[in-house]
């Protein structure tokens, strides 16, 4: 299963058919028809990262009515990011003059008949009021089964462009987890030396305090050296950071693990992240030596390019 990014961008466009030309007469007129073509919509979509899915509706007034049936379509697309839809209607090249219809002549010659029945005084019907009540009564074209088949192509679309996208994010990001892998293997032999260097070094502060305290010439020697051995080596654990670096390296096999298998993955790696970035601060605050400190640091810059890439995944 692929992984998908947040960002996007889809474009797609329904509708306009070829046209057709048509010739008019009347009252020994005869004006040329323009082309006739049909109506086309196009739609965009827009989309960046968001914690949730959040959708936003550009839409025409009399495109209003499709909004719950374009959130249904978009909610089943998608799961997080925040998408604007954008739809436009271009009205297809309309005639001048429409073409009357035998039926609508039938029908306005029967209204004249009845008001000029009532109103023996009243003017006939010229020919423009014909033509323009004739284009009045046309039916309109239906668009909103064009306009969502153009929001179903368009958000085909952007799932593909979120893909190609994610497939970008899924090499980055193995490349960042490689880099932490590199900078755990270089830290882990540096721990027992470090370890073993921190308590001689312990050691020896123990035994300048208790001479420049006269504890010494009090206690048995015996005493002094298992209380010393005690102390060194809780002092040992409190420095020890083998425990963070394993937990370290199960966290980034456990993000190698999500990106192979893909899918709603974001919300998982953005957890595994914080938890890297818990145990980085914990290599830091325990490391008593430089190089230690500087694997750290560079650890927590690797996590941080790490979180930038994941907000960005689905």
């Amino acid at each position: 299963m692929a992984v998908y990014s947040m960002t996007g961008y889809a474009s797609a466009t329904a509708g306009g058919a070829a046209t057709d030309e048509t010739t008019a007469a009347a009252d020994n007129l005869a004006p040329r028809a323009g082309a006739a073509g049909k109506a086309s919509i196009s739609v965009e979509l827009r989309s960046v990262n968001g914690r949730f899915l959040d959708l936003g509706f550009r839409l025409p007034d009399e495109f209003r009515a499709l909004e719950p049936a374009l959130r249904d379509l978009m909610s089943g697309a998608f799961r997080r990011g925040k998408i604007e839809l954008r739809l436009n209607a271009s009205k297809g090249v309309e005639t001048h003059w429409p073409q009357p219809q035998p039926d609508q002549l039938n029908q306005l010659a029967r209204i004249e008949s009845t008001v000029q029945g009532w109103l023996p005084k009243s003017t006939g019907l010229s020919v423009h009021e014909v033509l323009q009540w004739c284009k009045g009564s046309a039916p309109t074209e239906q668009l909103d089964d064009v306009a969502l088949d153009a929001a179903r192509r368009c958000a085909m679309g952007l799932r593909e462009a979120r893909e190609r996208e994610g497939a970008k994010l899924v090499a980055v990001l193995m490349e960042r987890v490689n880099r932490l892998r590199e900078l755990a293997l270089q830290a882990e032999p540096l721990v027992p030396a470090v370890v073993l260097r921190q308590q001689q070094r312990f050691l020896e502060r123990w035994q300048e305090a208790l001479e420049a305290t006269g504890a010494a010439q009090t206690i048995s020697r015996e005493a002094l050296q298992e209380r010393a051995l005690n102390e060194a080596a809780a002092y040992s654990i409190r420095i020890d950071v083998a425990e963070e670096l394993a937990r370290l390296r199960s966290h980034l096999d456990e993000i190698a693990r999500l990106l192979k298998a893909g899918g709603e993955v974001g919300k998982r790696l953005d957890f595994l992240i914080q938890e890297l970035l818990r145990e980085a601060n914990t290599l830091g605050s325990k490391a008593s030596a430089l190089e230690l400190t500087n694997i750290s640091v560079e650890m927590k810059v690797a996590i941080e390019q790490l979180r930038e890439q994941v907000q960005n995944i689905e």
